[in-house]
């Protein structure tokens, strides 16, 4: 077992010091919009970003990895959605409580219900990395997939569980163990020692359908679905590509408007990684043999897919072309073939030029396709910091790439996610509107979970 809970680190987030004093001139709290050059020459807004709201806030203290008696003080590891009407659903761990925790907001930030839920309320065993979603078709009805740090005899501790409220998120039925195994379940792994929890993803169908993929420690790439909203669901399949001898790692679902599922995911154990894809069109019930839809010569990891209103499937992910070591970059590729052929993939660079990884992916209408992704000042080093561009145009161009205002600087120390990166910080709605959630750790100081709204131009 590896001596701490994990990612271990891709490839080494957890040493070295923080070089805040240079970062405090390069990832200050940068604000204002998100600007698109026009034909003339002029700089037209597309994002505009509201006041930071400040979902929680802990101490910053993490102990040695003492399995679930470790002495973890934090919060962490947010996860957002943004329902059509503007309400933000933010779920977040609190590791003092061991619990995740569910909080909406209003348009203007305001939290109800107020204090927020327990959603897992397992106070002995660690709750981590989860995804929230609000059901499009019952305004009342929310979706919350977690991993639980449950020690089922093997060598890794992992379960994925599920919950959902039918009453806004005041209140959320008993967690559902969807995965049942001592496997390691929600394992992304690198290499026997390094990996990244929060290797599962949660996405919803038409006519009430819940999709939900993990990976496990030992390799497979597992699916479930249900067909009334939460309520119970099928028998896990494993995915064909899934169960080879490298080990899948952070699957990504997007689901298009007729129902079909694209699956996204990408390896460990190989210094040239590609990201791979299936597709199923029965409901979830069989996928076919995966492809590699854009492969590169670097390491292609932490992919997200999504579907747009058109029916174009969406795919970003982080590649290195150095191998899983060294410096990363942003890669954004689209098909509009139902992913049988993508675009050459186009790289999308950091405002200055720092490394850039673990994006997110966000499409709210045809035109508009949103994109976020991790700063990494240093390849080995923590995240500092969000980076965001945006395309009005389906993805025919983007916007010039800016850092998002409160994710970055010297007094919020380094961005979060101390047990993995695999995150969903980014949801936005047809409306125009989006919401960014990122949580900080600033040793001894202040842990800090925050929520930045934003708004842009119609497409």
């Amino acid at each position: 077992m590896s001596p701490r809970p994990g990612p271990g680190r891709p490839p080494a987030f957890l040493t070295g010091a923080l070089l805040l004093a240079a970062l405090a001139g390069t990832l200050g709290a940068l604000g204002g919009a998100a600007f698109l050059p026009s034909p003339s020459g002029e700089e037209i807004p597309i994002v505009t970003w509201g006041d930071v709201v400040e979902v929680d806030q802990g101490e910053a203290y993490q102990g040695p990895w003492r399995m679930n008696r470790s002495d973890f003080r934090y919060v962490d590891a947010p996860s957002v959605d943004l329902s059509d009407d503007g309400r933000m659903a933010v779920v977040w761990v609190d590791q003092a409580r061991k619990d995740v925790l569910f909080q909406l907001h209003r348009r203007e930030g305001e939290p109800f219900p107020s204090p927020p839920t327990n959603v897992s309320r397992s106070s002995d065993v660690f709750s981590w990395l989860p995804r929230v979603l609000l059901d499009p078709d019952d305004p009342e009805r929310v979706h919350v997939l977690w991993q639980e740090i449950v020690f089922s005899g093997g060598s890794h501790g992992g379960e994925i569980l599920y919950a959902r409220s039918t009453d806004g998120g005041r209140s959320f039925t008993d967690p559902v163990n969807l995965s049942r195994t001592p496997a390691g379940a929600g394992k992304g792994r690198l290499n026997a020692d390094e990996w990244h929890n929060g290797s599962l993803d949660l996405a919803l169908g038409p006519g009430g359908e819940v999709h939900v993929a993990w990976t496990e420690y030992e390799g497979p790439l597992r699916f479930r679905s249900s067909r009334d909203g939460g309520r119970s669901f099928d028998d896990p399949v494993t995915v064909p590509g899934g169960d080879g001898d490298l080990p899948a790692r952070g699957p990504s679902l997007g689901v298009g408007a007729d129902g079909v599922i694209h699956l996204a995911w990408t390896v460990g154990e190989d210094p040239g990684a590609d990201i791979h894809l299936s597709r199923s069109g029965d409901g979830g019930r069989s996928f076919s043999p995966p492809h590699r839809p854009v492969p590169t010569e670097g390491h292609a990891d932490a992919p997200k897919v999504a579907v747009d209103p058109d029916g174009a499937v969406h795919l970003v992910f982080g590649d290195r072309p150095q191998g899983p070591r060294g410096p990363s970059r942003i890669l954004y590729a689209r098909s509009t073939d139902g992913a049988k052929r993508f675009e050459d993939p186009r790289e999308l660079t950091d405002p200055e030029g720092l490394g850039a990884a673990f994006p997110h992916l966000a499409v709210a209408s045809a035109g508009r396709v949103h994109l976020l992704w991790e700063r990494f000042p240093q390849p080995d080093r923590h995240p500092q910091g969000l980076a965001h561009t945006t395309s009005a145009d389906g993805g025919d161009s983007f916007s010039t790439p800016a850092p998002v205002p409160g994710t970055a600087g010297p007094d919020l120390g380094f961005s979060g996610g101390l047990q993995g990166l695999l995150m969903r910080k980014l949801a936005a709605n047809p409306r125009g509107e989006l919401a960014v959630v990122n949580s900080t750790f600033n040793p001894g100081e202040r842990s800090r979970v925050r929520l930045i709204p934003g708004r842009g131009t119609a497409p």
